[in-house]
């Protein structure tokens, strides 16, 4: 087995061959001036079983991945990892005409087997033509969340939707847990609070898959620091923060924030490494 490393994943890439403790194999990659993205894969493919890791957060990634599926033609088997399989949330047709990206992008994945980690909607898995699992990387930053000796730690779902992440994060380590309810007061008020626990004089952390513009949970942080909580941290599997996301978060008053390498960042602080490579060796 050998481990190809995908332009957006190199670093997570060298970390489950470390694991494995078998060979990574970089990529040459580079951008033309016209767009079109170039690639070469560096070590021996020919009748080896390739683990391909590679996030698709943006567009040229996913070409990238596919143009080292496609390298790796003489390999005897190739297993595609998306740690962050980009265009996921488009996964429903609201408009006549629109069209499903994630069931467009997921056609397109010739490999013998797909990996991704809590990609948005498992709906999507059936769309590629492979079998494809999806792994949970949650149990991890509970694990981290856990280290980090916080008073009457909670982790909290900025709603419902988030509760079976966060619930996979806290009851290994018996963590406190809950999701965020909204209630309407009035035609104007609206109160956002725990489901079931007092969480006044508490740690909390915030936790989702996603965190991409940081309003929501910008606004959850301050709803919190409102009523009473010790400190506000923030957690998710894939740190998207685009535009001044960082920005509203610090604003709204967070304590610090952490995420995992699914996408590359310096607040990558949790390693999918070993979730990955499990899953390779079953």
């Amino acid at each position: 087995m050998r481990i190809v490393a995908g332009p957006a994943s190199q670093l997570l890439a060298t970390r489950v061959a470390s694991l494995l403790d078998c060979g990574v194999d970089l990529t040459e990659y580079k951008h033309f001036p016209d767009g079109e993205v170039y690639c070469r894969v560096t070590g021996d493919i020919k009748n080896n079983d390739i683990v391909i890791i590679q996030s698709t957060f943006q567009a040229s990634d996913l070409i990238f991945l596919l143009e080292l599926i496609d390298a790796c033609d003489e390999a005897k088997s190739v297993t595609a990892v998306m740690p962050y399989f980009g265009y996921a949330r488009q996964d429903k047709r609201f408009r006549p005409g629109e069209p499903i990206t994630a069931r467009a992008l997921a056609k397109c994945i010739k490999a013998d087997r797909v990996f991704t980690i809590n990609i948005h909607d498992r709906s999507v898995l059936k769309y590629f033509p492979c079998p494809a699992v999806d792994l949970n990387a949650a149990p991890e930053l509970g694990n981290y969340i856990d280290g980090m000796e916080l008073r009457d730690t909670t982790i909290l779902a900025p709603d419902d939707g988030a509760l079976n992440l966060v619930r996979s994060a806290a009851e290994p380590r018996n963590l406190h847990y809950d999701y965020l309810e909204k209630t309407r007061l009035s035609g104007e008020e609206v109160k956002i609070a725990p489901k079931n626990l007092d969480i006044k004089g508490r740690d909390v952390v915030l936790m989702d898959d996603i965190i991409s513009t940081g309003g929501t949970i910008a606004e959850a942080i301050k709803l919190l620091k409102a009523q009473g909580v010790r400190d506000v941290y923030v957690a998710c599997v894939h740190g998207v923060f685009v535009n001044n996301a960082y920005l509203k978060l610090h604003d709204a008053g967070v304590k610090d924030i952490l995420t995992t390498d699914t996408l590359e960042k310096a607040i990558s602080k949790v390693s999918v490494a070993s979730v990955i490579a499990d899953a390779i060796k079953k």
